[in-house]
């Protein structure tokens, strides 16, 4: 798409395009056990939280599947967040891939739905500039995260793990959003994309709310996994994250949601940071009148109006 037709925040270039058959590949991840992180969002709490568990679960392979970057605007926060995340497999998301250039004219690359409102989408546009002027102090980082993958492919036992940031066909594509995954009309699609890719799982983000469904099209069960956001709330009423454990044996510790696909555990782990000294950091980067508080202040504090049975309903 011409950046000159774009509407920022609403479209994409091409280049955030890739065919579902680009992940029938042998997998860069190989493990007994992996935590995949989307939508760190830049909380550093929520960063030290998640090291923790992996180091007590039995040293599982972390993977950050995008938007690690966003409220991470004060330069020490974004050094911490670019060299704890940057140490381990990583995936660019839509924030990652517009900061690490100039101006592309899809604003914040987000491809936002009709159903978000043209205020919220100006908001976002506003804090990847912000966040751009902090990115541009650091060239060499910035190449960095336009070297990053849009996908990678893992093998986690016998299953063959397609870990992306959007869906099966873009970097910040809403079709594996949980209204999306809803939609019986969307099945066939669904199935094009794991049929094309091999995959037995897809381990996604990007739409921030999370979602959980499992299908069957004649060859076994198959899933998708999208955590919603790892250093965000994404219930009413509970301060914690979310990222997705993919392992041959199950977690030791509480899942709020557990399945077995082909073989393996795939859960939804909560992610327990540190609400205040993070709300702290956040409100130092972005006070009250600030586009990141007027579209998110009242979701750190009280979480989505999206609950648990939104997410993994019984059958899809």
């Amino acid at each position: 798409m011409d950046p000159r037709e774009m509407r920022p925040g609403r479209d994409c270039p091409l280049s955030y395009r890739y065919p579902p058959a680009s992940l029938d590949r042998d997998p860069e991840v190989v493990a007994d056990a992996i935590l995949v992180v989307g939508g760190l969002y830049g909380n550093l709490e929520a960063l030290e939280r998640v090291r923790e568990m992996a180091a007590a679960d039995g040293g599982a392979a972390l993977v950050f599947n995008g938007d690690f970057h966003w409220f991470d605007i004060a330069r020490e926060d974004f050094l911490a967040v670019n060299e704890a995340v940057l140490g381990h497999r990583a995936i660019r998301g839509n924030v990652e891939t517009e900061i690490a250039s100039e101006e592309s004219g899809a604003g914040c690359g987000c491809a936002y739905p009709a159903d978000v409102s043209d205020a919220e989408v100006s908001r976002s546009n506003r804090i990847i500039e912000r966040l751009r002027g902090t990115a541009r102090a650091f060239p060499r980082l910035r190449r960095q995260l336009a070297e990053l993958p849009m996908n990678l492919v893992a093998r986690v036992g016998d299953a063959r793990v397609g870990i992306v940031h959007g869906d099966a066909s873009s970097l910040a594509g809403w079709g594996f959003a949980h209204d999306r995954l809803a939609d019986p009309g969307h099945r066939r699609w669904v199935e094009s994309a794991f049929r094309d890719s091999r995959a037995d799982l897809f381990a996604s983000s990007h739409t921030c709310l999370p979602a959980f469904r499992t299908f069957d099209f004649g060859g076994g069960e198959v899933a998708i996994a999208n955590n919603g956001a790892a250093g965000m709330p994404n219930f009413a009423g509970r301060r914690t994250g979310i990222l997705t454990r993919v392992g041959v044996a199950p977690y030791a510790g509480e899942a709020l949601h557990r399945h077995k696909v082909r073989g393996v555990y795939v859960e939804a782990i909560e992610i327990g940071y540190d609400h205040e000294r993070w709300a702290r950091r956040f409100l130092a980067a972005w006070p009250e009148g600030s586009p990141a508080h007027d579209s998110y202040w009242r979701r750190i504090c009280e979480g989505p109006r999206f609950s648990p049975e939104s997410a993994w309903p019984r059958a899809a």
